[in-house]
């Protein structure tokens, strides 16, 4: 199971770099795409923090600017291999509040394959919203990383 989501979290971290890239060579990123991207970089913290019983640092839908992007990556990245790396059950459950102030069991598994889909998600969004503003977006399907 380690092995699989290091696979998991080396592409998101790929994929998430090469839009953190093309975005920082935009005069202007399109705000939609600030949005989303700012948005998954405070949930990949949230359910890491959630996952390590801390307190996060960001709101859900906070916005960055793209200058930041590479740094809250680079940690967020780094602390989900932090936890891969020292799990020894990945069906363990986690208790948790949600944004909305409920409570919450989901295991380990779970809660790392979420934070993967949901970037994955949200990169889907981002690639709509280049187009619509005239940029191509970027190939980050997983085959085309694994090629």
């Amino acid at each position: 199971m380690k092995v699989f989501f290091n696979q998991l979290f080396d592409y998101n971290f790929y994929c998430n770099k090469k839009l953190i890239e093309a975005c920082t060579g935009m005069d202007s990123v399109p705000m939609k795409s600030l949005e989303l991207f700012s948005h998954m970089l405070n949930a990949h913290h949230i359910w890491n923090s959630r996952i390590r019983g801390r307190e996060a640092s960001y709101e859900v839908w906070q916005i960055h600017e793209v200058k930041v992007w590479g740094d809250i990556h680079y940690e967020n990245q780094r602390a989900s291999f932090e936890i891969t790396t020292n799990a020894t059950d990945f069906d363990i459950g986690i208790d948790y509040e949600n944004s909305k102030g409920r409570l919450f069991t989901n295991t380990l598994q779970e809660m790392l394959f979420h934070i993967i889909n949901h970037s994955t998600h949200h990169r889907g969004q981002i690639a709509t919203d280049f187009r619509a503003n005239g940029f191509e977006p970027l190939p980050l399907d997983y085959i085309f990383y694994k090629r």
